[in-house]
């Protein structure tokens, strides 16, 4: 009979909860834009300063996600490729800023590129650029919290390509990086572009990294969460429809990316 599983019926000791899951996570978005005012979301998408934040979270997310892929690829590959000593534990390090609470990231950036930071006060002297309070200063708070979704999903990819062809392109005389540029790479493409997704959507909604070590200044360091946490003190309406917006545009990148990143069998 078409249309029927041919594994069997689906036990309800597991849909049940996978049901409810899917109601934690979908019934607060619904309600959030079933309590926005329509009035409001079209004040808020005209609104100059939502256009602002909007247009900086997008394009330092963007920087922060092809950053996060020009450095965090090559780290993706060795862990994945490569059996050096202390690998576990620069695996280990890799994981603590998807742990860390936000707030502490931001210290930590402070304490390493702040004006008075152990790299941040040499570069100062050098070049008197400083990265806190810049939009450069966003982009790194961006990399440094989606860097690790990057390397972590991006070693994934690699590994469950295995090394089977790799070795068989060494045996042809092909060294690692070509075999890096022609086998590794191709092969976990999709599973690389996934990553850069998944960096690119964590880096948009990142709020308490940036904010502590950038502040929130309009057209420089105020991204859309920034704006929303600032709207939220004043007017709760106004802080509804931002939020609406930027779910919106999170959704849209995601579903417009999907057929061509994120394709499964």
């Amino acid at each position: 009979m078409t249309g029927r599983d041919p594994l069997g019926r689906a036990p309800w000791i597991l849909v049940v909860p996978a049901a409810l899951a899917a109601c934690v996570l979908l019934i607060p978005l619904v309600a959030m834009v079933a309590a926005t005012d329509p009035r409001g979301l079209v004040d808020a998408l005209t609104s100059e300063a939502a256009r602002d934040a909007l247009w900086l979270s997008v394009t330092t997310s963007t920087a922060a996600m092809l950053v996060s892929l020009v450095i965090g690829l090559p780290l993706a590959w060795l862990l994945a490729r490569v059996d050096f000593p202390g690998r576990r534990l620069v695996r280990a390090l890799v994981i603590v800023p998807m742990v860390l609470p936000p707030v502490v990231a931001g210290i930590a950036l402070r304490s390493a590129f702040g004006r008075s930071g152990l790299l941040g006060e040499p570069l100062l002297d050098a070049t008197g650029f400083a990265f806190p309070y810049t939009t450069w200063g966003v982009v790194l708070a961006h990399v440094f919290v989606a860097l690790p979704f990057l390397v972590i999903s991006t070693e994934g990819a690699l590994r469950s390509t295995g090394i089977g062809y790799d070795g068989a392109a060494a045996t042809l005389g092909a060294g690692r990086w070509t075999t890096f540029r022609r086998i590794t790479v191709p092969l976990a493409l999709p599973g690389i572009a996934a990553a850069m997704v998944l960096a690119w959507a964590r880096s948009l909604g990142e709020f308490g990294a940036t904010i502590t070590f950038n502040g929130n200044y309009p057209g420089t360091t105020q991204t859309m969460p920034t704006l929303i946490y600032v709207a939220r003190q004043s007017d709760a309406d106004a802080a509804l429809a931002l939020s609406v917006v930027m779910l919106l545009v999170s959704v849209g990148v995601l579903v417009a990316l999907r057929d061509r990143w994120l394709v499964t069998a």
